[in-house]
């Protein structure tokens, strides 16, 4: 039986990652991302396999966790905004040399202070910074119980994929405490040792002496991403089946966007929400067979069109009309998403 809990996001963060397996966590304090920090220091003081290093700045936090996992063990960081931004070398790098980086990073409002409670302003840094090619699992978590779930869930498929993760939260889900319910995972992908010493040393190559060299490597890598990308994919369907209006949001956004839905259905509408949980890769299976059944469609996010973007990339070509409502930084109540779809 679960044991029922009643904690913040960033503590169900930081059990997601020790019920993932993960041993150590580089970071550098910075709001609304601090508690995760401080909470797994706390863990650390009771349970000595933990450890922990406060770095000097994101950078190194980063590539202290490229280090870790190079060395076969689980490891992670936490950041927000600028932090988030310091980390795309590291990243980066993670994404070229295939290595299972997992950073959870609660998002805050821009440019670079900006605010530090709300935002859904790093999605496109998530998921296309640094200069890569995009190959890069990133999540969006929408409550405290999911939260926990999405970084078992990112540790399971950095090692299983070898490909960077990310999840996505934010300064109000991070300081929400709600009575949660988590059920630990059942299995776990394991973490081995990357760098070996055998008949033939691990050469993990970072420099190349011509672009056709590192284009085959590259080419290998999008081959495998767009392999594995459909067993990736994550996304919820709420209230969709005879749904003539749809709404398309991720994270806090989305839970209000499902509160107002439920209102609106009372009032005889017939509208439903379309939620990717994983923004990289998209879900674009599930999104194309419910955006053709539906006559309006709205897209609702906390930032300029960076979720928009997305989506009518992996609906190009079809005949699709969208009506975007985007309030950058600023959160939704239901009552607000009520009244803008009354008025559309």
């Amino acid at each position: 039986m679960n044991k029922k809990l009643f904690i913040t996001g960033n503590e169900a963060a930081v059990l997601g990652a020790i019920d993932a397996g993960a041993e150590v966590m580089f970071g550098y304090p910075i709001t609304p991302a601090s508690e995760i920090l401080q909470g797994w220091v706390n863990k650390a003081e009771e349970n000595k396999k933990l450890q922990y290093l406060q770095t000097e700045d994101e950078i190194a936090a980063g590539f202290g966790v490229l280090g870790v996992v190079l060395g076969g063990k689980k490891a992670f960081t936490a950041s927000a905004g600028p932090g988030h931004i310091l980390l795309q070398d590291s990243l980066a790098m993670a994404e070229n040399l295939r290595l299972p980086f997992v950073g959870i990073m609660m998002q805050r409002g821009g440019p670079s202070t900006g605010t530090v409670n709300f935002s859904q302003q790093e999605v496109n840094l998530a998921a296309f910074g640094g200069n890569g090619d995009g190959l890069r699992v990133v999540y969006s978590a929408s409550s405290v119980s999911e939260l926990y779930e999405l970084v078992i869930q990112a540790f399971n498929n950095a090692w299983q994929y070898r490909f960077p993760a990310i999840v996505l939260g934010d300064g109000y889900l991070g300081k929400t405490r709600s009575t949660v319910s988590l059920k630990k995972p059942n299995e776990l992908i394991s973490s081995y040792l990357i760098l070996q010493e055998n008949d033939k040393s691990t050469n993990l190559r970072n420099c190349y002496s011509s672009e056709e060299s590192f284009g085959e490597v590259l080419k290998k890598n999008i081959a495998d991403w767009n392999k594995n990308k459909s067993a990736i994919a994550r996304s919820e369907s709420f209230q969709t089946e005879e749904a003539e209006i749809l709404i398309l949001a991720h994270g806090l956004v989305a839970s209000a966007a499902k509160e107002a839905i439920v209102k609106l259905n009372l009032e005889k509408m017939k509208i439903g929400l379309f939620r990717p949980i994983t923004l990289n890769p998209l879900d674009s299976t599930a999104l194309k067979e419910v955006v053709q059944k539906a006559k309006k469609i709205f897209i609702i996010e906390s930032a300029l069109n960076q979720l928009a973007r997305i989506i009518k990339y992996e609906l190009a070509g079809l005949p699709i009309e969208f009506i975007e409502i985007a309030k950058p930084a600023e959160g939704f109540t239901p009552e607000e998403i009520i009244k803008r779809i009354k008025n559309a």
